[in-house]
């Protein structure tokens, strides 16, 4: 088998990388460029992409093609009927990022809670050796146990941020944008009381027909003004000019923000210009990617071709 694997850096110095080359000849390639997709998958047999994009022309242009493994969970940048019409299986993984994303999410919002990074520099920077008293007061903290917890989409990692949130004293509750996801242990609101009466509000839910743009200014005014919303789903799910101005106008307490509608982020971006930086935290789309969950990933794709190779 002929494998391809367009861009190997979004996975990292993964160490299980090699998984692939007990299926055939594997080709690596850090980066793809549109311009440069067509040449290099034109004689693959198997396909490797996390986010290059395949369209029908490169489907069709690739005669040898005989499956395309995504390297992550959505498949959106496959196009899936071109596929379907030359019999070319489009596999994904699942359920590899669970901990981890769960685990940056709380991470973000104890950031936001505690403001760490504060009393790390006032001791760091020598304030605390000159102090007259045992502690410190200069910033207040506040606690998760006893808050009302909001979660936007209760899949695996929904669950498992309810799960570490009930565990912390929370009381949880969720929304549901398609308005089917009714068999869960916690209390379901409406989109107008769940963003009126949640302390926190994380967003763990797919981008789709149900939840883009569902976080809009009219609706950041529905929220208390010390509330926190999280989003380590998708970008496009919050109007980021909408967020930005709610922070600058005192609507919400904070906001910590993993994923972008436009990924890298724009330099234009209005979160970038936020007056108060210390209510805003930001990180380039990292949630997913502890060690552990790369290394599950490869796995699971190296799975995928074995299936696919032993059916």
């Amino acid at each position: 088998m002929n494998i391809v694997f367009l861009d190997t850096k979004t996975m990292g110095e993964v160490p299980n990388l090699h998984l692939l080359e007990q299926f055939g000849k594997v080709t690596y390639y850090k980066t793809t460029t549109p311009e440069q997709t067509a040449n290099r998958i034109k004689e693959a047999n198997i396909l490797i992409s996390n986010k290059v994009v395949l369209n029908r022309e490169h489907i069709q242009e690739a005669p040898d093609l005989k499956l395309i493994c995504v390297a992550a969970t959505g498949t959106n940048n496959i196009d899936k009927a071109a596929a379907e019409e030359r019999g070319i299986p489009v596999l994904n993984a699942v359920d590899y990022s669970t901990a981890s994303v769960a685990q940056v999410t709380f991470a973000l919002l104890l950031q936001l809670l505690n403001n760490i990074s504060y009393f790390n520099n006032y001791v760091k920077q020598g304030e605390y050796s000159q102090s007259d008293i045992f502690t410190h007061l200069g910033r207040n903290f506040w606690e998760i146990n006893g808050k009302r917890f909001g979660v936007i989409g209760l899949g695996n990692i929904g669950r498992q941020v309810a799960s570490i949130a009930a565990a912390f004293g929370a009381e949880v509750v969720y929304f549901s944008a398609s308005g089917q996801n009714n068999q869960q242990p916690y209390l379901r609101l409406e989109l107008e009381e769940f963003l009126r009466t949640s302390d926190i509000v994380s967003i763990h839910a797919p981008l789709n027909q149900f939840t883009a743009n569902l976080i809009t200014y009219e609706r950041l005014k529905l929220m208390k003004n010390t509330a926190l919303l999280l989003n380590a789903g998708r970008g496009g799910i919050i109007i980021e000019a909408d967020l930005a101005r709610a922070i600058d106008e005192g609507l919400i307490g904070g906001a910590a923000i993993d994923v972008f509608e436009k990924e890298p982020i724009r330099a234009n971006n209005p979160l970038l210009q936020v007056k108060d930086q210390e209510k805003l935290i930001l990180t380039p789309h990292i949630a997913w990617a502890s060690m552990e969950s790369r290394t599950l990933l490869m796995e699971k794709i190296a799975a995928n071709i074995s299936q696919f190779l032993n059916q």
